[in-house]
């Protein structure tokens, strides 16, 4: 062979090479640009399920102080500091039956909504320990007047029930009126519906939770033995609902198991490593804020993952569950009122 056919030879391997870098350098790139887009468009479909509701804006100044600002603990140098405030947020669990998914879930009329769950989520200053104080939803109370998004307010309603608040008035009523009969400042709302509680527990993989007795509740179609019990979403949805098969039938029965089920939530998001397995960490963020309606302070997929970092050394055995104090109301025995002065030294402690 000559030296010229050497030469040959040589040039048309290093052109083979290079091309072949080439290619492969375009596929990565290509790959890159397709993982980019992919993310981008997962963060603008979590971002976009969010739905939110101006409630600074409607309620105004003429409100309970907010509670002092701790000092922000440190994160990274390239992160901003995560705050570590004390927190109170009103968590309610919407009993809307609009859309298939929900009213296949929750049977009833199909038209208007009321909070069927109200929880008082109050995070200590550190953000490492909380308190939820569950509202019974018979409890009486004096509904104060609140504005309207189509213009006007409602009247002022002495004795209504507490649901009624967000039935008339939604998200902002119902934040003005937990204010006003605990005289602590709401500083975010967080609504969840049927079915996107559902989901949740689904995308998780289920919860466990164990039972002192047995539920055999046919509204709320729940049938269990006493014991520990691995449930998917629309049993654990079935489980915050029943009422009619434990205890005396009324919604203080019903509120413990609500409190169980946090618990259980939380157990299961501490036990599993999302951030190892995307594709499940994407159906739970999914589920997440397709179920939410929040304030504008946490109608962003930036700040609820903010939110969420900051409450990162919270686990299930440090947080609390109790229930506003009740007693039957005496002008009605299948209501209840806020038993004093043990409610009122609750609320205190909370702001």
């Amino acid at each position: 062979m000559t030296g010229h056919e050497e030469q040959g030879d040589a040039g048309t391997r290093a052109g083979r090479r290079s091309r072949a870098l080439k290619a492969a350098g375009l596929a990565v790139a290509g790959f890159l640009v397709l993982g980019a887009a992919t993310a981008g468009y997962a963060y603008w479909h979590l971002n976009n399920n969010i739905k939110s509701v101006d409630i600074d804006g409607a309620l105004g100044d003429n409100r309970p102080a907010r509670a002092l600002a701790g000092p922000a603990a440190s994160a990274s140098a390239a992160a901003a500091p995560l705050p570590t405030g004390a927190l109170n947020i009103l968590v309610l669990g919407s009993d809307s039956r609009s859309g298939r998914a929900n009213r296949s879930l929750g049977g009833g009329d199909s038209t208007g909504a009321r909070s069927d769950t109200a929880m008082v989520v109050h995070i200590d200053a550190g953000r490492t320990r909380a308190t939820v104080v569950s509202i019974p939803r018979d409890t009486l109370v004096t509904r104060p007047s609140c504005p309207l998004s189509s213009g006007g307010s409602t009247a002022v309603a002495h004795d209504s029930m507490f649901n009624s608040a967000y039935e008339v008035g939604g998200p902002v009523c119902a934040v003005k009126t937990v204010e006003s009969m605990t005289g602590v400042r709401m500083d975010h709302y967080v609504e969840v519906d049927f079915s996107g509680f559902a989901r949740l527990v689904d995308a998780l993989g289920g919860v466990t939770v164990t039972t002192g007795q047995d539920i055999d509740d046919d509204k709320s179609h729940l049938h269990l033995d006493a014991g520990t019990h691995r449930l998917d979403g629309t049993r654990a949805l079935a489980l915050a609902r029943t009422r009619h098969g434990i205890g005396d039938g009324s919604d203080l029965g019903r509120i413990g198991l609500q409190q169980k089920l946090v618990k259980a939530l939380l157990d299961r998001m501490a036990a599993i490593d999302l951030l190892t397995d995307p594709a499940k960490l994407y159906r739970v963020a999914d589920a997440v804020t397709a179920s939410l309606t929040t304030d504008t302070g946490l109608d962003s997929l930036g700040e609820l993952t903010g939110l969420g970092r900051s409450l990162r050394g919270l686990t299930s055995d440090r947080v609390r569950t109790v229930m506003m104090p009740v007693v039957p109301a005496p002008w009605d025995p299948n209501r209840v009122v806020a038993k004093e002065p043990a409610a009122d030294d609750l609320w205190a402690s909370l702001r």
